[in-house]
């Protein structure tokens, strides 16, 4: 008997456990498998500003649930039927972008869910169940799943407490570039405005009782976002690492 998944991401967060995470948009299955085994707790799969689509995700799914790490998929948008083949090729954990409001937010966790909780279309065959192989999984899915949502506006940050008030969310993501955009500091999350806000945005969320989420490639600021309060805390990105490491090597054997 194949047995269900359960969700070691969701349940970390439910019990107030620190997740540091990394962030993928190398659209790789070889470089997921590599960072599996890093030592982090969860991988961001990302399709909103990668060329990842539905063939890639599941040879890098395949890779990672080999690993240490939780794996997440962005979709592109907030969008039914983007959520839906990414529970169907097997997450658990989706992260949504750019929501704006309680009814986006509700909109997102209703993505999630299979009636009459929700709107998910029904496979009775999808990687999710192992192919139809999982007993009883389509009763038990929906308590698995865990909804994140990005807050990464001014006008979303004013509603952030009654956005993750929405029931069925298990999270609030803020995200650094695009808030500092939309306060007017484009290409600056380290100016005093927007690291007020971000801070802010945690002590909302603590007294909601849901966790946040932030991403930086900066140790300092990692390790200042989770002293503020960030639960799960996003620490760098592949293509960062690569993009940096492969500079420095390259430095140190050239000359000009």
């Amino acid at each position: 008997m194949v047995e269900f998944q359960t969700n070691p991401f969701k349940r970390a967060l439910k019990e107030g456990r620190l997740q540091i995470g990394l962030w993928s948009s190398l659209c790789s299955n070889i470089a997921a498998e590599i960072i599996s085994d890093s030592g982090f707790d969860w991988i961001l799969l990302d399709t909103e500003h990668s060329p990842n689509e539905i063939p890639d995700l599941v040879s890098q799914l395949q890779a990672v649930q080999r690993g240490t790490a939780t794996p997440i998929i962005r979709p592109a948008w907030n969008d039914a039927v983007l959520a839906k083949r990414a529970l169907d090729i097997g997450a658990q954990t989706l992260l949504f972008p750019y929501v704006q409001s309680v009814e986006e937010a509700k909109r997102a966790v209703a993505s999630t869910r299979y009636p009459p909780q929700g709107i998910r279309g029904v496979s009775v065959a999808a990687r999710a169940s192992r192919y139809g192989r999982v007993p009883g999984y389509l009763t038990k899915a929906n308590a698995e799943i865990c909804v994140l949502v990005q807050v990464e506006t001014r006008a979303a940050l004013d509603q952030i407490d009654a956005i993750a008030a929405v029931d069925g969310i298990d999270g609030v993501f803020i995200g650094p570039s695009d808030l500092a955009a939309s306060l007017g500091h484009l290409g600056n999350p380290q100016h005093a405005d927007v690291q007020r806000a971000i801070e802010n945005g945690v002590k909302r969320l603590k007294v909601v009782g849901k966790p946040a989420g932030i991403l930086t490639g900066n140790e300092e600021e990692a390790r200042r976002y989770i002293g503020w309060g960030y639960l799960f805390v996003a620490v760098g990105a592949d293509v960062g690492l690569l993009a940096r490491n492969a500079d420095a090597l390259a430095k140190k054997f050239k000359t000009d």
